[in-house]
């Protein structure tokens, strides 16, 4: 079982959390085409460390940038560079992390960039962000992960795109990457560990349009959809408690967890401009 979260830890998450969203939000408005992804991982980690906090991803186990962005058919971990320039009708995941007062706060979202986006990759960011959704409903205490991963597969099947395995969600919390706590996307309904009031961990669906399997590049970080066909990915930091969920890395106005909540999920912060 892993450690549970006390009340001052969940304060804490809050606030890292909160940076992490705004930090994200930032860098979306960013994006457009011609800017490059380095560009991006520079104006990403100015605006953290000015707000007190460290880019989490910066040197972990030897990652070179303070941002993961990830283009097209990248699934993950995709590494910012200058001679890596955002095109009309890419999309992009941009994942967050800071830590703020030895905490950490981690989310990330799949953006637009410019207005002509072909179909394939317009399916695959919808549907990456309506698994986030389910997934997140499905986390409440007395459930199991396999709930969570049930949820999020069940759907992104059903819409005809596939759940990467090679990624899970994690615990967090004082850890970036909690060992005992990890959330995959896919499963059986009914199995796993069970959900209970303080746990805080991510979920983070990684939605391929086509085959789930994934090829890793040369640089050790960079994993790529192996038929080359678009990838999509959103992820929220939440926390269990009372009969709901917080979902640390939201801001007021922010669609999934509004969705969730409008699908009858018990979101218990932030306060929801619905």
């Amino acid at each position: 079982m892993p450690k549970l979260k006390s009340q001052d830890d969940i304060l804490k998450m809050r606030a890292a959390g909160r940076l992490a969203a705004q930090t994200l939000r930032y860098a979306g408005e960013l994006v457009k085409p011609g800017i490059s992804t380095e560009a991006i991982n520079q104006a990403v980690h100015n605006f953290i460390v000015e707000n007190g906090a460290y880019p989490s991803p910066l040197n972990y186990k030897g990652y070179p940038k303070s941002v993961c962005t990830s283009i097209n058919d990248v699934i993950c971990h995709g590494i910012p560079s200058e001679k890596e320039i955002l095109q009309e009708g890419d999309i992009v995941n941009i994942d967050v992390t800071v830590t703020l007062d030895g905490y950490f706060g981690d989310c990330s979202r799949t953006f637009y960039v410019g207005e002509h986006i072909s179909a394939e990759r317009i399916k695959v960011t919808e549907v990456a962000e309506e698994s986030l959704v389910r997934g997140i409903i499905a986390a409440k205490h007395g459930n199991r992960l396999g709930d969570v991963g049930s949820a999020i597969q069940n759907f992104a099947e059903k819409e005809g795109c596939s759940v990467v395995r090679d990624f899970v969600g994690h615990g967090i919390g004082k850890v970036f990457h909690e060992p005992d706590l990890q959330v995959p996307h896919y499963g059986k309904a009914g199995t796993g560990l069970k959900i209970v009031r303080g746990m805080i961990f991510t979920i983070e669906p990684m939605i391929n349009a086509g085959d789930w399997r994934m090829k890793m590049l040369k640089d050790g970080w960079t994993a790529k959809t192996l038929d080359g066909k678009a990838s999509a990915q959103f992820e929220h930091t939440i926390a269990i408690v009372g009969d709901g969920v917080e979902i640390l890395t939201a801001l007021e106005d922010d669609p999934i967890a509004i969705k969730v909540k409008k699908m009858g999920g018990n979101v218990l912060w932030p306060e929801l401009k619905v």
